[in-house]
């Protein structure tokens, strides 16, 4: 049976910048070579400033689903975060099939921009206390080969448009 036909497509960076603009949000984007991990886009800092974000996709046993977006460099002690961020139990990486389905994009991809996707509100995003003392905060616009950065007073207010609680809690070490 084809589950696919009644689930919306997930929406694009068109999408994504079209929403900020109505919700008044200055937004810059700038597109580079696709990059799949911290260390391939450590290249584009020069051209970036601002803090860059490192995305965790996580679930619990009872299949609570979270996202981590903090500093890229920062730890995450997955043993103990559970404790900080309201887990039922210790937690793992989600699946990228729940990637696709909660956030609308695959790994490598991942970005607190995700949640624009997330209309079931399935997803708990957790936004790192030390990310957010940066005064300007880049994420990947739902596909790596671009990089959009926005002040981080106007990520919450994205966050809280799209229906999500924006977490601010301390969960690097």
């Amino acid at each position: 049976m084809d589950m696919t036909s009644d689930r919306q497509q997930p929406k694009t960076d068109g999408d994504l910048f079209a929403f900020l603009d109505s919700l008044g949000i200055a937004h810059t984007t700038k597109t580079h070579a696709p990059v799949f991990t911290v260390a391939e886009s450590v290249a584009l800092r020069d051209e970036i400033p601002g803090g860059h974000t490192k995305n965790l996709f996580l679930k619990d046993k009872k299949d609570n689903y979270f996202l981590l977006t903090v500093e890229e460099n920062a730890t995450v002690d997955l043993k103990t975060v559970h404790s900080v961020i309201g887990a039922a139990s210790r937690v793992s990486f989600g699946k990228p099939e729940k990637l696709m389905e909660y956030l609308g994009v695959v790994p490598g991809s991942v970005t607190a921009f995700g949640v624009i996707n997330d209309t079931g509100l399935k997803v708990k995003l957790i936004l790192d206390a030390d990310l957010m003392h940066c005064d300007v905060i880049n994420a990947h616009p739902l596909r790596n080969d671009a990089t959009t950065s926005i002040a981080a007073a106007d990520l919450l207010r994205f966050i809280a448009a799209t229906g999500h609680e924006p977490l601010v809690l301390k969960v690097t070490s």
